[in-house]
């Protein structure tokens, strides 16, 4: 028996800390936060995708009485970048969360399924996707996908 060991590196930043543009990305998601619809959970999640041909989208989560039907922020985001610039990758992926009161302070982690639909944006294109995670008392900076899914399914997992 051996032990695989796995390690991820996540840069944590105050916002101030922040380059001018990473703020500005943040803000958008920030602000998609209003055009949720969650009348369930009342956890609102906005995400900004920043395209490398410098186009910025928006989405945000979007709820429903039958749950499975519902679609995370995330998801709407990339799929949403995906269908109208099929040919952009994203470059850096913006995500902020709040409740009824206010924006949450630590950042809250995409779920399974947004991660494996990250994955596959970032394999699609060949391009590392950069992820940040905004909360009132720190912002994560994860430099690509696989940081945060080490041990991941694509394509190479059907060879």
């Amino acid at each position: 028996m051996k032990d695989l060991k796995i390690k991820s590196t996540i840069r944590v930043y105050n916002y101030d800390e922040l380059e001018t543009a990473d703020k500005a990305l943040i803000d958008k998601a920030k602000e998609a936060t209003k055009n949720s619809y969650t009348p369930y959970s009342h956890f609102s999640v906005g995400a900004a995708a920043l395209l490398t041909n410098g186009v910025i989208l928006c989405g945000t989560n979007q709820e429903n009485a039958a749950y499975p039907s519902g679609l995370c922020a995330e998801r709407t985001t990339l799929f949403y970048a995906n269908s109208q610039y099929p040919n952009d990758p994203v470059d850096t992926l913006a995500i902020a969360a709040r409740t009824e009161h206010d924006f949450i302070k630590t950042p809250i982690s995409p779920c399974g399924a947004c991660r494996q639909v990250m994955l596959e944006t970032e394999s699609r294109f060949n391009h590392p996707m950069r992820i940040l995670i905004y909360g009132t008392e720190s912002i994560y900076e994860i430099k690509r996908v696989k940081d945060i899914l080490p041990l991941c399914f694509d394509a190479s997992s059907m060879e």
